[in-house]
């Protein structure tokens, strides 16, 4: 086995779970956290140079979507944007009809919100996915009904990267007068995202997924769309979303997705590059090892493998002896091993499932890094099947 030194940096293949913050996204947020710390919605000098950053903050993030500035709400995260999108698009149209679309692979912010739902007397149709994880949109057209007020479906998945078609999604909602919504936390900052050409009537998205601080996202809502309250009290967000600004963290995440867009023509491809190097060699040099998800319609970074024989927790523990961070698609309770519901979706072979892992690379990764993660997953797949 390859030994950790104390004095090495981990190798870090957890980026869909959360990013470091950039030293420029720091810089832009320091003179809020300290200085300048007014009230973003008082009426003297300090609060309004909070205002003005706020506002600057939401213009950047608005044309790097190519929206308008008046239609991105600023949140805690993407959980607290996607259950403001549920709930509330299905509270709003609930005259219409209580029907609504979602995936089987949705984040559990989605599903939670759903489950939620059904306890007010919702209907909710549960989409499967095809071997891929990707939704059949002849199912989608066939499960769509009368009553149906609201279809959410995720931009890439979390857990095994695949991208769903959201366009055509989008475009047969619209088609059909529904409130389409997708949470798109994995994707903003990872590929192109716009609201111009994407059919798509509400957007969630947290800064902690492009190098931005924790604790702040953005909901995206189109213009003429009806969306109440979600958290009430005064008057910030246009009325729509109560609670004292996070000043520096909205500036932080709009200094880090704006170096996101900058850097994406080149971080992208070589992302993709190494992401299919690393597929290869794994597939080649270990046995019974398969890669979940789609092989090319997948986010740049993400791999989810699973390995036969193999425990995904015993194998996390291992790597993480050799300074290597990366995280399961199972997890294990009093002795019993559960599967994620996105491998179960995907219908994973059960000799496979407890065995998936996921790496998920970012815009410091090299192949160097790659290389030494691949030795270490030969090493310790080899030696928990005994070999």
């Amino acid at each position: 086995m390859i030994a950790k030194r104390e004095t090495e940096k981990c190798i870090y293949m957890d980026h869909a779970a959360t990013t470091e913050m950039l030293p420029q996204v720091v810089h832009a947020m320091e003179p809020y956290l300290m200085g300048e710390f007014g009230n973003a919605s008082t009426s003297y000098d300090m609060g309004k140079k909070s205002r003005t950053a706020v506002e600057h903050a939401r213009k950047i993030i608005a044309d790097i979507l190519e929206a308008r500035p008046e239609e991105i709400y600023f949140t805690s995260g993407g959980s607290e944007s996607d259950n403001w999108a549920i709930k509330n698009a299905a509270g709003a149209n609930k005259h219409r009809g209580r029907h609504i679309i979602t995936s089987a692979i949705e984040h559990h912010a989605v599903l939670r919100s759903c489950e939620y739902l059904e306890g007010l007397d919702y209907a909710v149709t549960y989409l499967d996915v095809d071997d891929c994880g990707i939704v059949d949109m002849n199912r989608l057209r066939e499960s769509i009904r009368d009553d149906t007020v609201l279809i959410t479906v995720m931009t890439g998945n979390n857990e095994i990267g695949t991208l769903e078609p959201v366009g055509r999604i989008g475009a047969l909602a619209r088609e059909r007068g529904i409130v389409f919504h997708t949470d798109a936390v994995q994707a903003v900052g990872q590929i192109p995202m716009s609201v111009s050409r994407l059919p798509v009537d509400l957007l969630s998205a947290s800064a902690h997924k492009f190098h931005g601080p924790k604790g702040v996202g953005f909901l995206y809502v189109r213009r003429d769309l009806e969306l109440p309250s979600f958290i009430h009290g005064g008057s910030q967000e246009r009325g729509r979303r109560a609670g004292t600004e996070n000043v520096a963290g909205i500036v932080g995440m709009a200094e880090a997705l704006k170096i996101a867009a900058s850097e994406m023509s080149v971080v992208r491809p070589r992302l993709i590059g190494l992401r299919n190097y690393f597929a290869e060699r794994v597939l080649h040099e270990i046995e019974g090892a398969r890669l979940n998800g789609h092989p090319v319609k997948r986010l740049p970074g993400n791999l989810n493998f699973s390995f036969a024989g193999v425990d995904a927790t015993s194998l996390l523990v291992l790597l993480e002896e050799q300074g290597i961070c990366a995280s399961a698609g199972s997890a294990c309770s009093t002795g019993e091993v559960r599967i994620s519901h996105v491998i179960s979706a995907i219908r994973v072979p059960d000799a496979y499932a407890a065995g998936s892992v996921r790496f998920t690379m970012g815009r410091d990764t090299t192949r160097f890094m790659v290389d030494a993660v691949i030795i270490a997953l030969k090493q310790s797949v080899a030696a928990l099947r005994g070999a």
